[in-house]
């Protein structure tokens, strides 16, 4: 299933772009007219045409573009390697975070891992791009199917319906993020005309514009059960993220929508799983080459976790984005023997920051969580601390992602392996397949991408509780299964607050691209309240003024529209 769900991304990656027009370059991201680009057999064979151009809306998320994994990006401002889509979104919500440090210098990275950045930030001006180009994909699809373009008998049509219905939920996906990151920023619309030149609306305007078409989505989605496809979970579950934050986005606060649509998530997923609960039995293996059983149309039915991930497959997916970028970055074959996770790529870039390692309380290397299992601490020659920016080593190896194998039923064996030119021993999990080692040495990750897991559904459900829109017992009981499945011990009714939730979440969901987010929403991103090593560009860590809370719009999209964009507050 996923290597045919793979197949089917990257040819239309390959063809998509001859039935829609390529928004690279001009990041006004308001599309040509396809009838000028489409092909003279449009309609001849209308239901393959009609998904290869859908999957286009699907392999944006996975793929730069059409050239291989560095080359020929849909958009400009980045290398195709470095604008994939949850790549942009791991820099934005991730490096400037106490989560992750990058140590590379690169350009504008190092002001994104400094808090330091400015509205002239390439690394910003690329996921703007990458953002409205997917928006702009979708609106492509949903215009073309609804004008009539496709010739479709009744059967075909209802299908045709769904996919616009996906489509609509794909372009939600992205328009969170430019909620999230910009605020204010530019409103395209399947509805404009082509040409047309989208206009800024405030937040608040495209939080409830946005919204308001999930919610019709969720009404009328039909749930495909297809891997690779966004599920009603999915579509849900997004909802929640937007509901969760909408006192951040708007003013107003909506914890009780975000409580109830958690319900209905939950109870659908009651009864199979980690203690009934939905959960995967095993919290390693969401993580590794073979997770998309967890995924919808996986093999694990009972354990579906994975609501939403963006599906990746050696050879058919090849990108520098997704699990490849996460996990190639935070390996070293200088300090580690890298075959140990199935990947034959280490970048040596990516660790964690002495913060966030202390949340998992460590002692001598040692925590007694869990999900820290594949990490490296000072039992193989790292330092928790972060004075050295530039140093790999100086920082936990913080692995979390692995391209090795689970069992067919769920569960990632767990091994240790000695080193013999270190005597360093490391622990790592997986089929062992060749002299006690993992076979697989891919180029690239088969590890699917997590966009929104069922403990984040559960987690987000017990901080609306905390926040008086929910049961506060059921909260507790849902914050304890999320930390029963971690193996932790569980909270008591003291234990269970928000100081403590914020850190749960930091736990579980890190490198899931939730972190920034998270701490806006708990007051704690901008200020001095809560510092971490080298924000504001200090190696013991600094304050950072609350109009940080959004980035800026890229000066070149300020210089593209004029007067007819305000740029946000502080920059």
């Amino acid at each position: 299933m996923k290597l045919n769900i793979s197949k089917f991304f990257m040819g239309a990656a390959l063809v998509a772009m001859s039935g829609l027009a390529s928004c690279t370059g001009d990041l006004d991201q308001m599309p040509k007219d396809p009838n000028q680009t489409t092909p003279g057999n449009f309609n001849e064979n209308p239901r393959d045409y009609l998904a290869q151009v859908m999957a286009k809306c699907y392999s944006s998320l996975a793929v730069s573009g059409q050239g291989g994994p560095g080359g020929d990006a849909d958009i400009s401002g980045l290398d195709g390697g470095t604008s994939n889509w949850s790549r942009v979104i791991f820099m934005l919500n991730e490096f400037t975070t106490d989560e992750v440090n990058w140590i590379w210098p690169d350009v504008g990275v190092f002001d994104l891992c400094t808090n330091t950045w400015g509205s002239s930030n390439g690394n910003l001006y690329g996921a703007y791009g990458r953002f409205y180009t997917h928006i702009a994909v979708c609106n492509d699809f949903i215009r073309t199917v609804r004008d009539g373009s496709f010739n479709l008998d009744a059967d075909l049509q209802s299908e045709a319906d769904q996919f616009i219905l996906e489509a609509r939920a794909l372009r939600a996906l992205s328009y969170y993020y430019v909620i999230d990151f910009f605020g204010n920023a530019t409103y395209a619309w399947d509805d404009m005309a082509y040409g047309e030149v989208p206009e800024q609306k405030t937040r608040t305007e495209l939080f409830n514009l946005v919204v308001a078409d999930l919610e019709d989505v969720l009404e009328n989605f039909r749930d495909s059960g297809v891997y690779g496809r966004v599920g009603k979970d999915g579509v849900e579950a997004l909802l929640c993220r937007y509901y969760l934050n909408s006192e951040v986005f708007t003013g107003t606060p909506a914890y009780d929508k975000c409580w109830q649509h958690a319900q209905n998530i939950i109870n659908r997923h009651s009864g199979g799983g980690f203690q009934g609960s939905g959960l995967a039995n095993d919290y390693l293996a969401l993580f590794c080459g073979n997770n998309d059983m967890f995924m919808p149309g996986g093999s694990l039915k009972d354990q579906n976790e994975i609501l939403w991930g963006i599906p990746f497959a050696y050879p058919y997916t090849q990108s520098y984005g997704g699990t490849m970028f996460i996990l190639a970055s935070s390996i070293s074959a200088a300090s580690m023997p890298t075959v140990l996770y199935g990947l034959n790529a280490d970048w040596s870039c990516m660790h964690a920051r002495e913060q966030f390692a202390e949340k998992f309380n460590f002692s001598g290397g040692v925590s007694a969580d869990p999900r820290t299992y594949l990490w490296c601490t000072e039992k193989q020659g790292f330092t928790i601390t972060n004075d050295e920016f530039s140093t790999m080593t100086n920082g936990y190896a913080a692995i979390k992602f692995t391209n090795t194998k689970a069992n067919s039923d769920g569960t990632l064996p767990r091994h240790t392996y000695v080193d013999p030119s270190s005597g360093y021993t490391y622990n790592w999990a997986g089929l062992a397949e060749v002299n006690g080692l993992p076979a697989q040495t891919n180029e690239f990750t088969d590890t699917d991408f997590p966009i929104i897991r069922l403990a984040d559904v559960y987690l987000m459900a017990a901080e609306c509780a905390l926040r008086g829109a929910g049961d506060r017992n059921t909260g507790l009981q849902y914050a304890n299964i999320v930390r029963a499945r971690a193996g932790v011990e569980p909270w008591n009714a003291v234990e269970y607050n928000l100081n403590n939730m914020i850190d749960e979440r930091a736990r579980e969901l890190y490198w899931e691209n939730v972190r920034r987010t998270d701490l806006i929403r708990f007051g704690l991103f901008t200020g001095s309240a809560y510092t971490w090593n080298w924000k504001n560009n200090m190696p013991a860590g600094g304050s950072i003024p609350e109009y940080m809370n959004l980035f800026p719009i890229p000066s070149d999209i300020m210089a593209t529209y004029g007067s007819k964009m305000t740029q946000n507050p502080g920059y």
